[in-house]
């Protein structure tokens, strides 16, 4: 019997010192993590240094001035190319306007501004993914004028609403500030008057630099043109628009309410008319297939969708995109 109590306690003896011994290893594993984790992280300052060397970069049409990733992942107008080609080559200078926006926790910054090339001045949305101290993706979607409504030189007014620090009480987490943008779709999507999310008494959208709400003067296109955003979706103005596929949503910024989401709205163009909740019957200005792609931007405050800053161009129908996870 006490050969087997002898036994054991050796035994016993064994394992705890051999956890002490493991103890000091988990320890420094532990801690290597962490260093590692904070030698990867990059607060708003640190992204927005990096935008400004892509941007210089860019300006300058000169890819080597910019710390990319080795296997640096470059869309324009959602195909994919090289870095240099494209607006690389056609670049003559930035405008002024300068909408900036950070996601540290996901390593994501974005930007909107106007791009001139030769004599043309376009609208442009920017999105980085900055990883390991490289800048590891880069989305651009540049609007060029071919017509229509949007205006050939767009002008850009800075908004303070989008710059604002929205106050800690009136700030939501990220998960309901995705949400209500993905219910923006759904509303969006086969627009028959139900909202999916909520809207500010005094929301505004600006896409492709020109106002497409509370905007009179834009009446003769878009017959709602006049009224706020969540006055057009409960008329059911955007019947036309099929689908808003392929949803994403990279960048959050907690501090400022604004989520940089982008999307593909399709028409199938088979709708000739429908009627508006009020009873007017309107005439769908999408006659063909085609497909919208997006880098939108929305401003959220106290739970309601403030103000919209879109940037889209056209692609072929139905085309696919080359950052979303089939």
């Amino acid at each position: 019997m006490r050969k087997k109590l002898l036994a054991a306690g050796i035994v016993l003896l064994i394992v705890v010192l051999g956890a002490m011994v493991a103890q000091p290893s988990r320890a420094r594993t532990s801690n290597q993590g962490q260093s590692a984790v904070l030698s990867n992280s990059c607060d708003r300052a640190c992204l927005y240094g990096f935008l400004d060397k892509y941007l210089d970069g860019l300006k300058a049409k000169d890819p080597s001035r910019v710390p990319f990733a080795k296997n640096i992942k470059y869309s324009e107008n959602n195909v994919v190319m090289k870095v240099g080609d494209g607006v690389w080559g056609t670049i003559t200078g930035l405008g002024d306007y300068n909408l900036r926006m950070a996601d540290p926790m996901t390593g994501e910054v974005g930007f909107y501004g106007l791009v001139q090339e030769t004599k043309s001045s376009s609208t442009f949305a920017l999105r980085l993914k900055v990883a390991d101290g490289k800048i590891a993706e880069a989305e651009m979607l540049i609007r060029r004028s071919d017509g229509g409504a949007f205006p050939s030189q767009p002008k850009l007014v800075d908004k303070p609403v989008l710059n604002e620090i929205v106050p800690p009480d009136l700030r939501r987490p990220r998960e309901r500030m995705i949400a209500l943008v993905d219910g923006y779709w759904s509303t969006l999507q086969l627009n028959d008057g139900v909202l999916f999310t909520q809207f500010d008494d005094n929301c505004n959208r600006i896409e492709n630099g020109l106002s497409t709400t509370h905007n009179p003067d834009l009446m003769k296109v878009i017959p709602v043109a006049n009224l706020g955003c969540a006055e057009q979706f409960k008329l059911g103005n955007y019947r036309y628009d099929d689908r808003v596929r392929d949803r994403r949503f990279p960048l959050i910024d907690e501090e400022r309410g604004l989520v940089m989401s982008a999307a593909f709205i399709d028409h199938a163009g088979r709708l000739g008319t429908f009627t508006l909740t009020d009873g007017r019957v309107i005439e769908s200005p999408m006659k063909t297939p085609s497909t919208l792609c997006l880098l939108e931007l929305f401003k959220i405050r106290d739970g309601k969708i403030q103000q919209i800053e879109a940037v889209f161009v056209g692609i072929p129908y139905n085309m696919q995109s080359p950052w979303f996870q089939y």
